[in-house]
């Protein structure tokens, strides 16, 4: 198993902020432990993450990708990509959906429709819409991206479930929050929402008793 990469000094530096507004989060890394930085790489490759994560667990789409780095080039490009059959692609673990996604991803990168270097310059809210119009990105994967592809610090996927229950764990609600209930909460923590999303991601991973870092 790797080391878990320790969080940036411009990171840690926004997270003692974010403690002394929310003590429930600062709690989390005495508990857990440290917080490990995840990443992804940016452009085609990251974005190409997104779609594999989509609504299968962590593990999974580990496995998925793994398979498809043997097929693909290091790092993947999206004419290798297109070079390859649906039916490999299958094999690899890719459903029917993701395959048109990701076909659709690469051909907008091929053709100039997307470009993966002007989306690191745009603010949060333009990327996130740019990534979104495409086929198969909801807002979530473009939040999934712009956290850990590009590492903004104030992106909140409200829609991931595993946010929803840490937090329920985390301060003994009777129930999750709705996507609604969770954006609106997670405006106490603004201009630090990724970062608490991180701790709570790191939070459900310590309660459900899985690695810290894995991947």
């Amino acid at each position: 198993m790797p080391d878990a990469p320790p969080v940036p000094p411009a990171e840690r530096a926004a997270l003692r902020r974010l403690y002394a507004r929310a003590p429930d989060l600062a709690a989390i890394e005495r508990r857990a432990g440290p917080l490990p930085w995840r990443t992804r790489e940016a452009g085609f490759p990251g974005l190409l993450a997104a779609i594999v994560g989509q609504q299968i667990s962590n593990l999974a789409a580990a496995a998925i990708w793994r398979r498809l780095g043997a097929l693909l080039p290091a790092p993947p490009c999206p004419r290798a990509f297109l070079a390859l059959p649906d039916a490999v692609l299958r094999e690899a673990g890719l459903s029917r959906p993701k395959i048109a996604y990701a076909r659709g991803l690469a051909e907008a990168v091929v053709e100039g429709r997307l470009d993966p270097d002007r989306l690191a310059a745009l603010p949060d809210d333009q990327a996130i819409a740019a990534i979104a119009a495409l086929k198969g990105f909801g807002r979530w994967s473009a939040e999934i991206y712009l956290l850990f592809a590009l590492e903004r610090r104030d992106v909140f996927p409200a829609a991931d479930l595993a946010l929803a229950a840490s937090l329920a764990d985390l301060r003994g609600l009777a129930a999750r929050p709705d996507e609604r209930a969770l954006r609106a909460l997670a405006e106490a923590w603004r201009p630090w929402r990724g970062l608490a999303a991180r701790l709570l991601w790191h939070h459900w991973r310590h309660v459900k008793g899985r690695a810290a870092f894995d991947s």
